[in-house]
């Protein structure tokens, strides 16, 4: 017997491992285990979104012929780990050999390989084909480079799938069209919102039980209306494709207040556990673009998150783990300051995107990055801190993708591995793309003091700290000259509003990201 274990976030028919399988002499292993929804405690709808996802992706599997061996959460003898319940399952199908796509996250990966040894049947570990780059492939890439530039990775991964594309040439005769996509928000503009779907009886379910199980994780499950099949993840890409794709370039960079989606998709968390494949959301803005429905500044920004930086992240993670997990090339090691899970501060921005994240285990990409990532660099917070608050908060949040994005991009805990400088800045950049400002509790145009935002002296004070590290980027070279030109009393000053500042910070309380 066969025994095919599916994992929560391989929720897809084109699983690998289903492949050129007879279902006679085959059973397929579904696991709902306690270590997965604990290692960190993840938010309460991710969890509700995973094993939704699952008990749906079951049932279909069943009605189309194959036979499940789903262990729920709940289960009598639930050993609560995939290796336990893996175990359980050969006793149970006398089974003789194991097949499974690779995992996504580096943890699970080395407790499938050791597996064979574990269980003395063979394991045959297959590649996850969902991915445009084969993870060898990305290594190869790498490895011909002195420096791992996403521009040009992606520009590689537009030549190989023909996205976009002009024959050789991209289509337009331009790769990146960022120069068109960073408007602030705008006055009268009408912003659409993703597709809602109603939980049916598998989703009540679930949501009913994850209130009960885990009450003490973060978040809500008020407002949850995600996909949870195929078909509704199908009929939300062509919603947003329609609705909002259309204006998602000029203004994917703006925050609004009140505002949690504006153009964006919402796609990842349906993307990230199986529903929907990279390459079929591309397409599908390709298609958009060549049929005159979009602009060409929305497709390629929008395909370039997926096919550039999605696909950059899988392989710069494989590629550095398991040291990345612990880079700190910046020695910061503040605790989170406990706002981040009550949302209870004074900064608008800061609040607006936490308040967003626990509601909907969700904030765009310029509030993670420009203000939660922002704020906790220039802050100096421990970069694994924040990496397991991102891991923990948001519903599209797996290893693979969260920890180079936080680790690298947001923190520069790599020293630059990844990203050519740190992603910082003062009040003056949110104030620019976004309307937060003009009704926060804190003067932006005040650069020291009680009442000045406090990302102002932040961000000097960060400068300050790190000049000996930083000076020598030749990005931040007109930054560090501008530092030597003040008054030595002005610096002074931006170093005591910050440290003023940072002491009124109080740490997170214990145990809400470790399960």
């Amino acid at each position: 017997m066969l025994l095919i274990p599916v994992l929560g976030d391989q929720c897809s028919h084109a699983l690998a491992s289903l492949r050129d399988v007879g279902k006679d002499d085959t059973v397929v292993l579904m696991m709902e285990v306690a270590e997965e929804t604990t290692y960190v405690k993840h938010h309460q709808a991710k969890i509700a979104l995973i094993l939704s996802a699952m008990r749906h992706f079951s049932a279909e599997l069943e009605a189309d012929g194959w036979t499940v061996d789903y262990v729920r959460i709940d289960d009598h003898g639930n050993t609560g780990s995939f290796t336990g319940e893996v175990e359980r399952a050969i006793g149970r199908h006398k089974a003789s050999r194991i097949r499974i796509v690779e995992a996504g996250e580096w943890r699970v990966q080395k407790m499938i390989e050791g597996w064979p040894k574990a269980f003395g049947i063979p394991v045959d570990i297959v590649e996850d084909d969902r991915f445009f780059c084969p993870i060898l492939d990305f290594q190869t890439w790498a490895q011909s480079r002195r420096e791992l530039v996403m521009e040009h990775f992606y520009r590689d991964m537009r030549r190989k799938t023909g996205l976009l594309m002009d024959g050789s040439d991209p289509a337009g005769g331009v790769w990146n069209l960022d120069r068109d996509n960073r408007a602030p928000p705008q006055a009268g503009i009408t912003y659409p919102h993703p597709m809602r779907f109603t939980p049916d009886d598998t989703t009540r379910e679930v949501l009913a039980m994850v209130r009960h199980r885990f009450a003490d994780h973060f978040g809500s499950l008020d407002a949850f209306h995600l996909p949870v099949t195929a078909g509704e993840a199908r009929r939300a890409l062509g919603h947003f494709i329609c609705t909002a794709l259309p204006d998602f370039g000029r203004w994917q960079d703006a925050m609004v207040k009140g505002e949690r989606f504006l153009f964006h998709s919402w796609l990842s968390p349906a993307m990230n556990c199986g529903l929907l494949t990279a390459e079929e959301v591309c397409r599908a803005a390709a298609e958009a673009y060549a049929a005159g429905d979009v602009p060409l500044n929305s497709a390629e920004g929008f395909i370039r998150q997926i096919l550039g930086w999605r696909e950059y992240m899988r392989g710069v993670y494989w590629l550095e783990m398991p040291q990345f997990g612990h880079a700190n090339a910046l020695r910061h090691d503040r605790p989170l300051p406990d706002f981040y899970w009550t949302g209870e501060t004074d900064m608008l921005c800061l609040a607006q995107a936490i308040t967003s994240t626990r509601d909907f285990a969700y904030a765009h990409h310029i509030e993670r990055l420009m203000v939660l990532g922002n704020f906790a660099l220039l802050a100096g917070v421990a970069p694994q801190a924040i990496s397991d608050w991102f891991l923990v908060v948001y519903a599209d949040a797996y290893e693979w993708v969260e920890l180079p994005n936080v680790i690298g991009m947001s923190q520069f805990a790599d020293g630059g591995r990844l990203g050519s400088k740190p992603y910082v800045s003062g009040g003056a950049y949110i104030d620019r793309m976004s309307d937060y400002c003009a009704t926060c509790r804190y003067d932006v145009k005040q650069k020291t003091g009680e009442d000045a935002c406090p990302f102002n002296a932040l961000y000097w004070d960060f400068l300050a700290r790190h000049e000996r590290t930083l000076r020598g980027n030749h990005r931040l070279g007109p930054i560090y000259r501008n530092w030597e030109r003040m008054e030595e009393t002005q610096k002074r000053a931006y170093r005591l509003s910050a440290k003023a500042f940072l002491g009124t910070l109080e740490p997170a309380a214990k145990g809400w990201a470790k399960g």
